[in-house]
């Protein structure tokens, strides 16, 4: 892709800084406007998480839209997957996400979803990019767009996610701890396995603009571990900031992360007869997993990191399940996009259904290790493609001798290299990651002329 300030998942920085201005993001929303709504007076939906910066950006974007002569339908706090399928329910022309995901809350971005609530594909992003370079032109006030509020949006959504696990199935007699990131699902997924008769511990429950994925969800489950312990529940739930990623604790306190729950729902499929072709992980999918797969005669895919390319490779296949390690799941035959509570229903259903607990669900799948390591740069891009870096991870994949695998790539969400060795010796995986990344953090300090760069 060759957008300027489009990435893998949307738009994305510093609020405050270009492209995360008021100014910027009332003219992307005019943009939006124009490329998807082509000067029809459809309406898009805005939803946010809860970051204190969201109030300003969905001003931002309610005003570039109305100036389009687009319509607009506020959610509020809501998911991302929340507003991909409220955008085909409401058939709208777009629906647009304010969220930053997992980073910090002085982080924010924005999430685009066409009509059929699927991730824009990059043709429509690099209209839109090409439109934000024309000068704004404010249609005539007598067509001029107009706001609401949808104030049943979170009851909506909620009995969407129900109605994905076959009808009766209840969680009763389980007792769950579900951490919910003081992020956008705050005031659902706790409802939602409410609803179906589990017990829920609420942490992460508590959204107040500025601690949002602070110690908290999926990205940081030391918290749900110590409390699934505490409380002596069956299950823990991490979902992250805007509600896309799931990761799991077994009542042990064990984490469960995003190959380990694909595993556990394409065995169940499989073993029902219900798995449409095969799975499809990415470049960091853990070589165990594609091997347990393997070993049940489950075909497997690799797509690139990100779980757009991980959507486009199960739509070119036709497949329904894939997912990432990071906890992305997606499930096709249920919704469009990643779906943290969704996938976590797709878990519990197995574990009611066959009457096992999720340490049992996930017993047989054997990882190799996997070493990561971030180098910090503000020229990732540019320092991965370096000649002396491609030599570096050469050496490394030379070191291995085939017993495992070598990635290199830079974020496409932050300032980082991500330097990744997998083998089945964890010390040897370990010493040959930790001298790449050595050798990463060097190039990249030439390339800078300053200090050394954090590993």
């Amino acid at each position: 892709m060759n957008q300027k300030y489009f990435g893998t998942d949307g738009i994305r920085g510093r609020v405050g800084e270009v492209p995360m201005t008021p100014d910027f993001v009332l003219k992307l929303g005019w943009a939006i406007g124009r490329v998807l709504a082509d000067g029809r007076p459809d309406r898009v939906l805005i939803g946010k998480d809860t970051r204190i910066s969201g109030y300003m950006f969905e001003s931002a974007l309610e005003a570039g839209l109305s100036a389009a002569g687009v319509n607009v339908l506020l959610l509020g706090p809501m998911p991302t997957p929340g507003i991909a399928y409220l955008t085909r329910t409401f058939r709208a022309a777009a629906g647009i996400v304010i969220s930053a995901s997992h980073n910090p809350y002085y982080d924010n971005g924005v999430k685009i979803f066409s009509g059929d609530g699927f991730k824009l594909p990059d043709a429509i992003e690099q209209a839109v990019e090409a439109m934000l370079e024309e000068p704004l032109q404010t249609v005539d006030s007598a067509r001029l767009g107009k706001a609401e509020r949808v104030d049943d949006a979170a009851g909506r959504y909620i009995e969407f996610c129900k109605s994905t696990i076959p009808a009766g199935t209840v969680l009763k007699g389980l007792k769950l701890v579900v951490d919910c990131a003081n992020g956008a699902t705050y005031h659902v997924a706790p409802a939602v396995f409410e609803e179906l008769g589990a017990r829920v511990v609420r942490i992460g429950a508590e959204p107040d603009g500025l601690n949002i994925n602070r110690e908290r969800g999926a990205t940081a489950p030391k918290a749900l571990r110590a409390a699934v312990i505490e409380q002596e529940a069956d299950v823990g739930v991490a979902i992250d900031g805007d509600g896309d990623r799931l990761i799991m604790v077994d009542h042990h306190g064990e984490v469960i992360d995003g190959d380990e729950l694909l595993y556990i729902i394409a065995k169940a499929r499989h073993e029902d007869g219900t798995l449409v072709g095969g799975v499809v992980g990415t470049q960091m999918t853990n070589l165990g997993l594609e091997h347990a797969l393997a070993g049940m005669g489950i075909p497997f895919r690799r797509a690139p990191v990100g779980d757009r390319y991980v959507l486009e490779v199960l739509r070119e296949l036709q497949w329904e399940l894939g997912g990432e390690p990071s906890g992305h799941i997606i499930c096709l035959d249920r919704t469009t996009t990643g779906d943290a509570i969704v996938s976590a229903l797709q878990v519990l259903h197995v574990l009611v259904s066959r009457g096992i607990s999720l340490h049992e669900a996930r017993g047989d799948l054997h990882k190799y290790p996997q070493i990561l390591i971030n180098v910090q740069t503000s020229e990732p891009r540019k320092v991965a493609a370096l000649p002396e870096v491609k030599a570096a991870v050469r050496e490394a994949e030379a070191e291995l001798d085939g017993r495992g695998r070598v990635l290199l790539r830079a974020s496409g969400t932050e300032p980082l290299v991500r330097v990744m060795v997998e083998g089945p010796d964890g010390p040897k995986a370990r010493g040959c990651a930790t001298r790449l990344a050595e050798r990463v953090e060097t190039a990249a300090m030439q390339r800078s002329g300053g200090s050394p760069a954090s590993v």
